[in-house]
């Protein structure tokens, strides 16, 4: 058995958990980072490591494998300790100190503990297709690792949210890209939507609405179409290589769910202006908490990080005054 004692112990090691991080040491405060996958980086590295994203300041796109990259240069000062591939089973209190057991046996101790689970375990909803199984990881796939095993192919995209519609934005160049969405209205971000219309517009992709997916075609594991149903049941054939499906993910936030946290619909509800939750010393951010007005953006998180930490600051160094500084005169190492 591991026994560790830090400053704060972080669940989660997405893109926020790892900001948080820094946050973290920008404030002398040392961190312990648990996440049930076996690699740093969350969602963006499971289910979508060369999908672009454009919301980061000051980077007009950046791919989420490159900014969790940077994030782990970002916190490479400060040295935290990561206990990877492994869930927190038990989280209990005594006195001022937080006592995380996790799944393979670790015992963590922490003042503060800050919840960056994201989604908590996640697995992607599957479109209700017979024979899907024959198909998966062959030629039906719910995430893309490496975006040009796509190039040439002809490539079927069913979803309209906005996983759906960045990978057919990213693929239009490469690939025969077709998006497939039960309603003619996208959920997406209107300059998204814009550009597709565009390719669309242009010829590069091609818009199948409103239509669903209704069979797959092939054998052995690969396909040679699928076949569409639209509202009237017509259908249409879509000759296709390779299709992707992205209907969202599953949501389990697991033994989080028994921590006496006040959770609604799966979210942790917590005061925005510290990020703390029901429980004193327990804080969250990123997309596993709710309040009034919540944007799930990566950069918002990022901000609850900052609100997090400068909370936490007294629960380790209690009675000191938190003289505040700028980054530009405070620097990393001072």
């Amino acid at each position: 058995m591991t026994q560790v004692i830090t400053d704060v112990a972080i669940i989660g090691a997405g893109p926020v958990g790892l900001f948080a991080v820094f946050q973290a040491g920008m404030l002398k405060m040392k961190c312990h980072v648990i996440d049930t996958l076996d690699a740093v980086g969350g969602q963006c590295i499971s289910l979508y490591p060369e999908k672009p994203i454009y919301d980061i300041p000051a980077f007009p796109k950046i791919f989420a494998k490159d900014l969790v990259d940077a994030l782990m240069e970002q916190i490479k000062p400060f040295s935290p300790e990561f206990h990877l591939n492994q869930r927190v089973e038990h989280l209990s209190k005594h006195g001022d100190i937080f006592v995380l057991e996790t799944s393979n046996g670790s015992v963590i101790h922490a003042k503060a503990v800050i919840i960056a689970a994201g989604a908590g375990a996640f697995g992607p909803n599957r479109p209700p297709l017979d024979r899907l199984e024959e198909f998966e990881n062959k030629s039906v796939f719910y995430m893309v690792r490496k975006k040009e095993e796509l190039a040439g192919k002809k490539v079927t995209i069913a979803g309209g949210g906005d996983s759906a519609v960045d990978w057919a934005i990213a693929l239009a160049d490469i690939a025969d890209v077709t998006i497939v969405h039960r309603r003619d209205k996208f959920r997406c971000a209107p300059n998204s939507h814009d550009q597709l219309t565009k390719l669309a517009t242009e010829g590069k992709i091609k818009i199948e609405t409103p239509y669903q997916l209704d069979e797959l075609i092939g054998g052995n594991g690969v396909l040679t179409s699928v076949i569409l149903k639209d509202f009237s049941d017509n259908t249409k054939s879509v000759d296709t290589d390779v299709l992707l499906s992205f209907y969202g993910l599953a949501m389990d936030i697991g033994p989080i769910e028994h921590w006496g946290l006040d959770i609604n619909k799966k979210h942790l509800a917590i005061n925005p202006t510290s990020m703390e939750t029901n429980i004193s010393g327990i804080y969250a951010v990123g997309d596993i908490c709710a309040y009034p007005g919540k944007l799930k953006l990566i950069l918002t998180g990022f901000s609850e990080c900052a609100i997090a930490c400068h909370s936490i600051y007294n629960l380790v160094f209690p009675g000191e005054l938190l003289h505040f500084e700028y980054s530009t005169s405070k620097g990393v190492n001072n």
